[in-house]
């Protein structure tokens, strides 16, 4: 395999040997370059042969001799991958893609399982796609961590939920890279009276034989849209079940952390709220090593607020301000209890705190990450906002703020510029961060 050079640095190694930008690198030292993975980590020796073919389809090569091996020969690429994205081949009972209505955006249909988007930006992965080459490239080049969607270690029970016949078969190589010292962050998406009860806790076990190596194991509830036309039947999780699995995760996990001195299984956020139940403190989520499945991300965003206002010089108010707090129903709590400190804090400040309904995807979806542009939009309009809307980043496609407008959209493809010219007021996006909430309301005056 070959990929296309886009931009070569001047002055660097490759510019002095006369390489371009549409020239095609072949190999280094013999090894075929397939992606950023085989660039960076061939590349990371002082003597190198290079390998490559020019826009005519002449093949040459190269001798680079680098003063440290860490140096950068100076090539650019148009992507971190170099080819297409590893697509997910399996049809699992539970995907929130296929409960996706019709009339998005192409991209949001994509399926990934790819093993470097894990290394890259911490995608999980469910190792069908992976093959014996792939497994001893991840070993070679110690690609760690690597996250993996577990859902259950009872191989047959897998196959049926992932619709895969490698499904099961594939957990080999969970064992694989573990005893390879890979770190392993884990997900369990439950599905009520399929993977949960009994299932749940021969899954802990048998991940926990693979400590340390495991390093996490995330438990998070389904998602169960409105849009389920022609799915299996599932059901979701009630008060009583929701709490049947946080005691059978928090009972494993106390004990583990009595033995090793870390809890390894973490339930999320969600399950936590839909049996009522305070969410634990801070110090019980340790690392936050699971924060993408929404395992203490209110208990971190809680300590860091009430950080922030302990440490941190607070101007007052010069002049009276109303702000708005649009969130999910899910953290409308925690958001309230943010706000009503800010306003017994700051004197002339007023926050209303509203809790979107997801009308799109339906009102068992409670997170902020999954509202559209235009529930926000419908269920805001006409009503006085005061100075600034505030909402959080997760709304968003993008990371705010961004030069590039085109990233600040919304679900449905509403862009952050479009709300505001419906709502007519100043939207200010807000990371999942205590700080950033009390920096940007001090802006707003």
């Amino acid at each position: 395999m070959s990929v296309v050079i886009t931009q070569v640095e001047k002055k660097s190694l490759c510019d002095k040997h006369g390489v371009s930008s549409r020239h095609t690198l072949i190999s280094i030292n013999d090894h075929e370059i397939a992606d950023i993975l085989d660039y960076q980590f061939y590349a990371c020796e002082k003597k190198l042969e290079l390998k490559l073919q020019n826009e005519k389809g002449k093949i040459y090569s190269i001798r680079l001799k680098k003063k440290d091996e860490y140096d950068d020969i100076g090539l650019g690429f148009q992507t971190y991958l170099m080819d297409k994205k590893h697509s997910c081949k399996n049809k699992c009972i539970f995907c929130f893609v296929d409960q996706l209505p019709k009339g998005m955006r192409e991209s949001l249909y994509f399926k990934d399982d790819d093993e470097r988007l894990s290394f890259f930006f911490g995608n999980y992965i469910t190792l069908t796609n992976l093959s014996q080459r792939d497994v001893e490239r991840i070993i070679e080049m110690h690609i760690s961590p690597v996250k993996i969607s577990v859902h259950t270690m009872n191989p047959d029970l897998r196959v049926t939920m992932m619709k895969n016949k490698n499904a099961g078969e594939s957990l080999k190589i969970i064992k694989i890279l573990a005893d390879a010292g890979i770190e392993l962050n884990t997900q369990l998406v439950l599905c009520p009276g399929i993977n949960d009860g009994e299932e749940l806790k021969y899954t802990l076990s048998e991940l926990a034989k693979l400590y340390p190596s495991v390093k996490s194991i995330a438990a998070v509830p389904l998602g169960l849209t409105e849009h389920r036309e022609g799915l299996c039947e599932l059901k979701g999780y009630t008060k009583e079940t929701a709490g049947q699995t946080i005691d059978i995760i928090e009972e494993f996990s106390n004990n583990f952390f009595n033995q090793y001195g870390t809890r390894l299984a973490f339930s999320a956020d969600e399950f936590y709220i839909q049996a009522g139940r305070e969410i634990p403190p801070y110090d019980f989520y340790e690392d936050f090593s699971q924060l993408e499945n929404g395992v203490g991300m209110w208990a971190l965003l809680k300590q860091e607020f009430y950080d922030c206002l302990a440490n941190k010089k607070l101007k007052s108010l010069q002049n009276p301000i109303k702000i708005t707090m649009a969130t999910g129903v899910a953290a409308y709590p925690l958001i309230s209890e943010i706000a009503q400190k800010l306003q017994e804090i700051f004197q002339g400040l007023t926050i209303d705190v509203v809790a979107i309904k997801n009308d799109f995807f339906g009102h068992s979806i409670t997170v902020a990450g999954l509202i559209t542009g235009k529930d926000l939009t419908n269920q805001l309009r006409g009503k006085n906002l005061g100075n600034a809307l505030m909402i959080p980043c997760a709304m968003l496609k993008g990371t705010y703020p961004q030069d590039d407008s085109a990233d600040n959209v919304f679900l449905d493809d509403m862009t952050l510029n479009q709300a505001q010219d419906i709502l007519g007021v100043k939207i200010i996006p807000l990371q999942n961060d205590g700080y950033d909430i009390i920096t940007k309301i001090l802006e707003v005056e």
